[in-house]
């Protein structure tokens, strides 16, 4: 039977952290093992040390925590390796489905249009708004969304995500300037230049998959209180497609009636709105 490695509190390294000390509560109840981590240290760099509350030979251990970049996931794949730890979703399949690089391909046509230019946080952001504007070319005309590679900053609508044409190149530069400044040594990947799709109120559906099969159906965090019920046939055959074990899926319905892809993420790190039971996720995964 797997474990569960849980992010441990910052104030009190010996506890699970606050926001997961339910699904901590529900692992104990199911007989499963669990682990803390030190969330902190591994963004530091700190991968041995972010795991020595692990034991030495446990066995494998789904994360469900906090989110954690491409890279230092790798590390901490490495320091668990080194205590003859495993994680069933190894650094690839993270990748693949925590960055859209990774599973846009899988759900081209399930899914808004998309470009993407990869950029590290260090790197000095193209100001030319040609660049960008070449970029965006393949998507055509009208509008058009900014994000990194995992996050958009919706919340600054305007400023940094929502671009009302991608044939202005000056505007379109502004906002990924914009994002680039906000997302800061945050900025995961580079920039996505996705096309804009209207769809009907009522807020997305979250979808979890564990080895293929939808095991639990969520609202979005950010809308909790809406419960849209999404028709999953084609999204379905994608995560097949895609092969990672643990994915979450965000579906929207579009104002032509047509269910879409929002965003896939790694389910280790996909949050769950508050009050929703994560049992039938924890024994899913228990069971797998």
């Amino acid at each position: 039977m797997p474990g569960f490695l849980l992010c441990a509190d910052p104030l009190r390294p010996s506890r699970p952290d606050p926001a997961f000390a339910e699904e901590a509560a529900t692992v104990r109840e199911m007989g499963a093992v669990t682990a803390l981590l030190d969330h902190d240290a591994l963004l530091a760099g700190d991968a041995a040390g972010a795991v020595a509350r692990v034991p030495r030979g446990s066995g494998p251990y789904w994360y469900r925590g906090w989110m954690i970049p491409v890279r230092r996931y790798a590390e901490l794949e490495r320091a668990l390796a080194d205590r003859g730890a495993t994680l069933p979703t190894d650094a690839v399949a993270y990748r693949t489905a925590h960055e859209l690089p990774g599973w846009y391909t899988v759900f081209d046509g399930l899914t808004p249009r998309s470009v993407w230019h990869a950029l590290s946080a260090s790197a000095p952001v193209p100001e030319d708004g040609a660049f960008w504007s070449a970029l965006a070319r393949p998507l055509g005309h009208g509008p058009g969304i900014v994000k990194d590679f995992v996050k958009s900053r919706k919340h600054e609508w305007h400023e940094a995500c929502f671009v009302p044409e991608l044939r202005d190149s000056e505007a379109l530069a502004a906002v990924v300037g914009r994002l680039v400044a906000l997302q800061g040594d945050f900025l995961a990947g580079g920039v996505v230049v996705r096309g804009f799709e209207r769809f009907v109120p009522g807020g997305e559906a979250r979808v979890w998959w564990v080895d293929g099969a939808p095991v639990l159906v969520t609202a979005h965090p950010d809308t909790p209180d809406d419960r849209p019920v999404p028709a999953l046939g084609a999204v379905g055959e994608a995560v097949h497609r895609l092969g990672c074990r643990l994915v979450t899926t965000d579906l929207a319905l579009r104002e032509d009636g047509v269910w879409r892809v929002v965003e896939v993420g790694d389910g280790q790190v996909s949050g769950i709105p508050s009050g929703t039971s994560t049992k039938p996720l924890l024994e899913a995964l228990r069971d797998a």
